[in-house]
């Protein structure tokens, strides 16, 4: 959970301000918000990548963060070579790199491909190799940021059915998109952010609404209370 969050960008510009949440232990939790909310930087500082200004976070079990495309590859090596050295970064041994490559390469779909460097990957070959290699890693938490914004509608349907198995495994998931329908299929509870603020935390339903009349508003003189639903 985090209690109660700031984060400040350079130019004494603060990205989130006194965000507080608790998700439970296998919980689907859902995050929305426009482009510049605060959104991204909430799931690094979570996951230790960005350093907090105040506050506090704390996170029990294994955490698995999927946040920026590109991290832990090298574009001049093959993705047969980026596997190995991204599922070690991620924390996998030599033998579970072996046992898992076959299953990270077919989820993956890119069989003809892996003897290929990466620099000549599209973005949404990159993704699919990435969240392969990601989801092969052992993790109680696993945070997701906009895994679904590039790829084809075959490999975002094999991504719903991976958060099928983790919700019934009983991993925690903390999703970040713009997909409203994803977190209303999946997510228990959701949180709307608005430029470093919390404005709804609840059920996915009355957040998105939140959202959606948070959106039909005029952008000046948005003086909206912050709403906290109750969980």
């Amino acid at each position: 959970f985090l209690h109660p969050l700031r984060r400040t960008h350079y130019e004494e510009q603060r990205a989130l301000q006194d965000v507080s949440f608790r998700v439970e232990p296998g919980e689907f939790f859902g995050i929305m918000g426009p482009n510049g909310s605060g959104k991204s930087t909430l799931l690094k500082v979570t996951a230790g990548i960005y350093r907090h200004d105040t506050g506090t976070v704390r996170v029990s079990g294994l955490l698995s963060p999927f946040i920026e495309l590109g991290v832990g590859f090298n574009p001049e090596l093959t993705a047969r070579d980026n596997i190995r050295i991204n599922g070690t970064l991620l924390g996998l041994d030599r033998r579970q790199l072996g046992a898992r490559y076959d299953e990270i390469v077919a989820f993956s779909e890119l069989e003809r491909f892996v003897d290929q460097k990466l620099k000549n990957f599209s973005s949404g070959m990159q993704v699919r190799l990435a969240y392969a290699i990601a989801i092969q890693v052992d993790f109680d938490i696993l945070l997701l940021d906009e895994v679904l914004a590039v790829g084809d509608e075959s490999f975002q349907q094999k991504c719903s059915e991976t958060f099928t198995r983790f919700r019934k495994d009983g991993k925690t998931i903390v999703l970040v998109t713009h997909n409203l329908a994803l977190i209303e299929q999946f997510a228990d509870r959701a949180l709307l952010l608005l430029d470093g603020h919390v404005q709804a935390l609840g059920a996915p339903g009355d957040v998105i609404a939140r959202y959606h009349a948070q959106l039909a508003r005029p952008a000046a003189g948005s003086d909206a209370p912050v709403i906290k639903a109750a969980s």
